[in-house]
């Protein structure tokens, strides 16, 4: 009741102290980094699993990334003097940063290619020979990109469609040439649009097994977002896994509809 009507963090940070055994180790920086990239990817993919919304994963990955350091009596630079624990939150940032970006590579060609445009031009235009260049050394052309329906190419330019300029009609199961980008900028659009409703929650279940990849790209697009400053973008797709467990349930019942209006169910 206090937080009523005032710009408060709707979360909290709970912290299990323990008391460190007799027996704890002393560490250099390198085996600290091994111990970490070791340890906090599992950690972090369940914490996606848990649907941790993007704004609270940074703080969220503080806990196991901490729980490595914490471990050991000592961590020691390079010049043995004991590491800080800012330092040791750097480098736990560090590597969840470099988680997100691992990811990138469980998507299809063409929608790693609009991560790499988004994160250098937003949905600014930008040089064609640029984009071109992206493409090729992702296996693809830059027609590829723009007949899956994700950017326009004109007059020497490329930028990346906004969500309210992708076909309102668009169907998953009649593209074919489907896209983790388009599943997810529909889903993003329809959930901005109608909440967790029905519309959101169907698309949601025709998705099938991309969900989890269209969850993964949204987390990976909010972290570019908050790089840019795009704080309205980062908010839509901070939103959509806020609510994703609500609308995974949703999808689970939701009735599916053909063109003519007509309900199906999946059983």
């Amino acid at each position: 009741m206090i937080a009523s009507g005032t710009n408060a963090l709707a979360n909290s940070v709970v912290l299990v102290c323990r008391k460190k055994e007799a027996s704890a180790e002393v560490i250099t920086r390198a085996e600290f980094i091994r111990a970490l990239k070791r340890e906090l990817p599992p950690a972090i993919a369940e914490l996606q699993a848990a649907n941790i919304a993007p704004a609270d994963m940074p703080q969220s990955a503080i806990g196991p990334g901490m729980g490595v350091f914490s471990r050991y009596k000592a961590v020691l630079e390079s010049d043995d003097s004991p590491m800080t624990v800012k330092a040791a939150l750097q480098l736990i940032n560090r590597e969840l940063d470099e988680y997100l970006g691992g990811i990138q590579g469980e998507f299809d060609a063409d929608t790693r290619f609009a991560i790499t445009w988004f994160e250098q031009n937003g949905l600014k235009a930008g040089d064609y020979g640029t984009a071109n260049n992206i493409a090729t050394a992702r296996g693809i052309s830059v027609e590829s990109v723009k007949h899956a329906g994700i950017v326009e190419s004109a007059a020497g330019k490329v930028r990346i469609l906004k969500r309210d300029e992708m076909d309102a009609e668009w169907e998953p199961d009649a593209d074919t040439h489907l896209t983790i980008w388009e599943c997810c900028q529909h889903l993003v659009r329809l959930h901005e649009k109608y909440g967790i409703g029905y519309e959101a929650a169907v698309m949601l279940k025709k998705y099938g097994a991309k969900a989890g990849d269209v969850r993964d790209l949204a987390y990976v697009l909010y972290s570019i977002c908050e790089k840019r400053g795009d704080a309205k973008e980062a908010t839509a797709y901070n939103a959509l896994i806020a609510d994703w467990t609500d609308l995974t349930r949703e999808a689970a019942t939701a009735p599916l509809s053909n063109k003519s209006g007509q309900m199906r169910f999946e059983v």
